[in-house]
């Protein structure tokens, strides 16, 4: 094996979920070295490749399907700071954690539903017929939680939302 693709195969280890862009960003290699290397490294069983949510990322084989789903949702700003505030706040309601994350229902609901899809989030009625959140595995989100840092692009799309969601709030939203 080369220097090349134990660097790259080490950051993917370090960056679990790390999609394509991010990776020539980070490292000092050209992007065809990154697919060349990326490519025999999926080939040899060292990495593993997954489509989410519109990008391509790349794993380590210790990840199911589920997890490496899951990895990617929590590269989004947005989705972390849901599940943080549940592991702090469960069981709430989704208009409590709109409020305090700041965003709006509607960005809210895009997160859940992928958080519901892949069962970290469970989504409850009260005895009151009312929506309550829970975390679906606490201690196995949480190891997920810590295996990543979202990354500069992915940071500004959640607050580019944010902004806008906050631009078109009507003045009787707010209240």
């Amino acid at each position: 094996m080369t220097d090349t693709r134990r660097q790259i195969e080490a950051h993917v280890r370090a960056n679990a979920g790390i999609h394509f862009n991010e990776l020539v960003r980070e490292s000092s290699f050209a992007p065809g070295q990154i697919q060349y290397h990326v490519r025999r490294s999926i080939d040899d069983g060292e990495l593993v490749r997954g489509e989410f949510y519109g990008r391509t990322h790349y794993y380590t084989p210790k990840y199911d399907e589920r997890e490496r789903a899951v990895l990617a949702l929590f590269r989004r700003e947005t989705a972390r700071e849901i599940v943080v505030y549940l592991i702090e706040h469960e069981p709430t309601g989704p208009s409590a954690v709109a409020d305090a994350l700041g965003i709006a229902r509607s960005t809210l609901e895009y997160h859940l539903e992928r958080l519901v899809e892949r069962t970290v989030v469970e989504k409850e009625y009260d005895e009151r017929n009312r929506v309550v959140l829970r975390l679906a595995n606490r201690e196995r989100t949480a190891e997920l939680l810590s295996a990543i840092e979202p990354t500069v692009p992915d940071r500004l799309l959640d607050r580019f939302t944010r902004l806008v969601d906050g631009l078109l709030e009507s003045p009787g939203d707010s209240e």
